[in-house]
């Protein structure tokens, strides 16, 4: 009877071991599997972006210097129609971007079918801008067959406090702007509203100091990319401590750069490390650093220097529009290109004429003035900007994303 007992232990710990072998070796294959599937994965990613990488290198390749320059434009139409003139600067320029103003539109259905028909014209797809930043900047208000929302003041929205307010402003606003087709914005104004006198930012700022000012901009601005609009960071190197308006003449900030690190650089510095895809340069002088008057606009040691290696900005930078009065008045067409570009700007806004300007660059680069490398890492910057915000997707506009009782509810509580 004992040995018969012992018989049937030793066979049921034989098979007690067999069972979590073989259980063993299954979860051993299965973890196998999953290390694959996990190395596949990013095999996949890597693919992916290299294909990108590469797809913008193809790009390039096949543009002729006219069209890569075309891509650092941004150009202006201020008609209600899309006019046979229009049509022929877009033919010509083949611009890397169009910026609206309140002259381009009247009602929904036609704004989208003007936006329509410029977006049709462009083999690369075009950054369609606005200034729409609330307050007293809004493009675009309450049309006849739209209830687009005024949306209050910066200053009124900073005064709040409420990051997550600011967030869904920056939806709220976001949304209502890409229902026309619209995918970038020159907004939020990281400027800090430090000086009495400034007229031209004042409550366009969020605050008057900087943490206010990071703290309400960023998350209005992550609002704005989640509703797939590109952000547009302004003014660099910071417009909020000068009394004069860029518009009319030319703006000095007689800082030092070590008082520029403790205040205006921080808000920009959070920006950049918080994923900035685009920052705006202003034409501001800062001749306590540049040792002259050129505005940073033009600056190689401001752009370059100061935004790109010392700041680590490695995305788009665009001027503020050239056509100006603080560059108009001061620098030829030919000098802003030249100076703008060797400095490190990636697009040129607004040039008078944009046609001319394209020719002069060509020039430039012909005669060596400006390295066609210097185009080229411009135009690989404005094709990434491109490619990451999937503007060469097909975009379905929703005009009921317009004055809904949801946005309005978000908008009363500023």
């Amino acid at each position: 009877m004992k040995k018969m007992f012992f018989i049937i232990l030793i066979i049921l710990i034989v098979c007690i071991t067999v069972l979590l072998f073989f259980q063993l070796y299954s979860d051993y294959k299965k973890s196998i599997v999953s290390d694959n599937n996990v190395s596949k994965n990013n095999n996949f990613v890597k693919e992916h972006e290299q294909t990108i990488d590469e797809k913008i290198q193809e790009d390039i390749k096949g543009m002729s210097l006219s069209e890569k320059i075309g891509q650092m434009i941004v150009i202006s139409y201020r008609t209600l129609e899309y006019t046979e003139e229009l049509n022929n600067i877009l033919n010509i320029v083949k611009p890397g971007g169009f910026i609206l103003f309140s002259e381009n539109i009247s009602t929904y259905d036609e704004t989208t079918k003007y936006i329509s028909k410029l977006k049709s014209m462009a083999d690369i797809p075009l950054l369609i801008g606005i200034d729409q930043e609330g307050g007293r900047v809004q493009r675009i208000k309450k049309l006849s067959d739209a209830n687009v929302l005024e949306i209050p003041s910066m200053y009124s929205l900073g005064k709040t406090g409420n990051k997550e307010l600011s967030k869904s402003v920056g939806k709220v606003l976001a949304s209502e702007i890409a229902a026309f087709g619209i995918n970038l914005d020159y907004a939020p104004s990281l400027d800090i509203f430090s000086n009495p006198n400034n007229t031209v930012i004042g409550d366009r700022a969020f605050g008057s100091d900087y943490q206010t000012v990071i703290d309400m901009a960023l998350p209005f601005a992550k609002g704005m990319e989640e509703e797939n609009i590109i952000p547009v960071y302004k003014h660099f190197p910071g417009h909020g401590d000068t009394d004069a308006d860029s518009h009319v003449e030319l703006p000095v900030v007689n800082k030092t750069k070590e008082e520029l690190y403790e205040n205006e650089f921080l808000t920009f510095k959070a920006a950049i490390e918080d994923g900035a895809q685009v920052i705006m340069v202003a034409h501001i002088a800062l001749p306590n650093i540049t040792g002259d008057y050129i505005p940073s606009t033009l600056s190689r040691e401001v752009v370059t220097g100061i935004l790109r290696e010392e700041l680590g900005f490695g995305g788009v930078v665009t001027t503020d529009a050239v056509n100006m009065s603080a560059l108009a008045d001061n620098y030829s067409l030919d000098e802003i290109c030249k100076y703008s570009i060797n400095a490190g700007i990636d697009m040129i806004l607004m040039p008078e004429d944009p046609i001319e300007a394209v020719n002069i660059i060509e020039k430039l680069v012909e005669n060596g003035d400006i390295t066609e490398e210097r185009i080229n890492e411009s135009v690989e910057r404005i094709l990434k900007l491109k490619y990451n915000n999937n503007l060469f997707d097909e975009v379905e506009l929703n005009k009921d994303n317009i004055g809904t009782q949801e946005h309005i509810d978000i908008i009363n509580k500023i």
